[in-house]
């Protein structure tokens, strides 16, 4: 079809070099979906340089151990995804033979329906069309599909039919590249790039000149969230809480204490050092870090006292830490050493 001949001919000469598409493997397609997840590529890029040189194959990540999983991970955030990919590596490995098909990749750990279509079409030429929000997106705007959706979830289920009509010929993996390419590059969110788009005579949003208001998307809920964290130093040292091993999302990862995790849970604040300010999904979160003196009632007794841990400054660069948290600490030390306060 014209469609995909333009779309893969402009993909050949133009699309980037990026590490996991120079000498590409299954294994490289894989890690590189994972870090992918809600990550974009710039910050991938470095993550994966190092990945790669420190757990070459699946074999290599299979035999790691949590730990060095974790810190090399250490500021991608979505720890979920480290340890799905380290589940994944030891069941490849113990498999008789690699899977295939989507359906044999959907049945490992951390793997969904997009993830499984691209690990299958870009390293294995099955034709299972991806569909995320670079291809929901240009799939509404060639189509002018002006259908409001609860979510990206749902576009994505809705266009996926359509996706898969366009997978054709002998190359799935090189559409769903160059699809996803378009998106992420030229068929941006604001102000789309369509006087260079190879696509831009097969795009009907364009020829009605809204290409910027589709795909429509019900206005999401933000909830706001407060958090007030400890900044305690002595000897030396600085007071962390480790996450529980059972933790979902935080379990073996070092952050600040907030005052929650000590009796009573809402002792009288110190001295106010930082605000921060992050978003989670639909959080937006402002946490207040409070310089508190080691000799304050505060911590003489912690309901979680078992997380709790004096690390040595010069200890806290080996410690695997919540990626804000990470920055955040090197911050207040940098400006601690300047005089700063």
């Amino acid at each position: 079809m014209d469609f995909q001949r333009a779309l893969h001919d402009w993909y050949r000469i133009n699309h980037r070099k990026l590490p996991w598409r120079e000498a590409p493997s299954l294994y490289k397609t894989v890690v590189s979906e994972f870090m992918l997840q809600q990550t974009q590529v710039a910050t991938v890029l470095p993550y994966f340089e190092r990945w790669h040189r420190e757990l070459p194959d699946f074999a290599a990540l299979a035999a790691a151990t949590e730990a060095k999983v974790i810190k090399l991970w250490e500021g991608l955030g979505y720890y979920s995804r480290a340890r799905n990919l380290h589940k994944l590596a030891r069941a490849v490995v113990a498999l008789p033979t690699l899977p295939r098909s989507v359906a044999e990749w959907i049945e490992l750990p951390g793997i969904g329906p997009y993830t499984a279509a691209a690990i299958a079409s870009i390293s294995l030429g099955q034709p299972a069309a991806c569909v995320d929000g670079n291809v929901v997106r240009i799939l509404a705007r060639l189509t002018n599909d002006r259908l409001l959706f609860r979510d990206s979830s749902t576009a994505a289920k809705y266009f996926t039919p359509l996706a898969d009509q366009l997978i054709i010929g002998g190359h799935p993996g090189t559409h769903n590249q160059a699809t996803m390419e378009l998106g992420a590059t030229i068929c941006v969110r604001a102000k789309p790039l369509c006087l260079i788009c190879p696509v831009a005579a097969f795009c009907v949003a364009r020829k009605k000149g809204e290409p910027e208001k589709i795909p429509r998307f019900q206005p999401k809920q933000i909830e706001q969230c407060s958090v007030a964290r400890v900044w305690c130093e002595h000897r030396g040292r600085l007071l962390l809480k480790r996450g529980h091993a059972t933790a979902k999302r935080l379990a073996g990862l070092y952050e600040l204490p907030d005052f929650n995790d000590f009796n009573p849970p809402t002792p009288v604040k110190e001295s106010l050092i930082a605000i921060k300010r992050r978003t989670i999904t639909r959080f937006q979160i402002t946490e207040s870090i409070y310089r508190i003196s080691p000799s304050s009632n505060l911590l003489k007794e912690t309901k979680t006292h078992e997380t709790m841990e004096w690390v040595r400054l010069d200890d806290i660069a080996k410690l695997t830490l919540s990626g804000p948290h990470k920055r955040w600490i090197a911050e207040l030390l940098a400006q601690r050493e300047s005089g700063i306060s």
